[in-house]
């Protein structure tokens, strides 16, 4: 459904995958912000979901079109400094979206494992991203540096697993006390006896359709109320 697509961000020229609805009538969009693996299969098609669902969406390729091809490098990726740029490439997405003719203005983001917690800062990054939503976000706060006080009159969901310690963790509660203390609002949700990664079918030893499912339609519902 969706094709590949040059947009300015980071200082020069992204790629990342987009996918349009086939209705025709102008619609909100989401950023779709990639895990560990890169712009995998499963990334592509979030975004093709999404574009049914009636959003347009775009997922940067962090990797300039390279995955994650050893054990030990998906470990190495969204680390220190290529926190960053992932998130000046994040910025100029939600630039590139607003100006197309497809978009009715508003942007959310959404992210899986590290791109999760790429995602909850976005909404920092961009005054266009006005709603995000969160997948089993993992990495510590002290690899970002976001402003929480611009989360002022926007929404986060956080999606988590029982596996990264529910939404008692640490990371998911400094999260939400910060952006509910800076007058967004920040819902969070517990999936019982699921893994990190639930929601990818992909690896099918961490897959719970049954969660997945909910955490889908969830995020659907966020978006929906919140983008128009």
């Amino acid at each position: 459904m969706g094709e590949m697509v040059s947009f300015t961000g980071n200082g020069g020229t992204s790629e990342g995958y987009l996918a349009i609805p086939s209705g025709g009538v102008a619609s909100p969009a989401v950023i779709v912000i990639q895990d560990w693996w890169g712009l995998a299969p499963h990334i592509r098609a979030v975004v093709d979901r999404f574009a049914e669902a009636g959003f347009v969406a775009l997922a940067p390729d962090f990797r300039r079109g390279g995955p994650a091809s050893k054990p030990s490098e998906p470990e190495q990726m969204l680390n220190g400094p290529q926190m960053d740029e992932a998130a000046r490439d994040i910025a100029g997405a939600a630039d590139y979206l607003a100006g197309r003719p497809e978009v009715t203005g508003k942007v959310g983001c959404v992210g899986f494992c590290a791109g999760a917690s790429l995602a909850l800062w976005s909404a920092t990054l961009s005054e266009r991203i006005v709603a995000t939503a969160a997948f089993y976000p993992r990495l510590p706060w002290e690899q970002m540096r976001p402003e929480w006080t611009d989360y002022a009159g926007k929404a986060a969901v956080i999606h988590c697993s029982e596996e990264d310690g529910t939404s008692t963790a640490d990371g998911v509660q400094t999260a939400r006390r910060a952006i509910e203390a800076a007058g967004g609002t920040c819902q969070t949700y517990d999936y019982p006896g699921t893994a990190h990664a639930f929601f990818n079918e992909d690896r099918p030893e961490k897959f719970d359709q049954r969660a997945a499912a909910t955490a889908w339609a969830r995020t659907l519902e966020h978006f929906r109320a919140k983008l128009g």
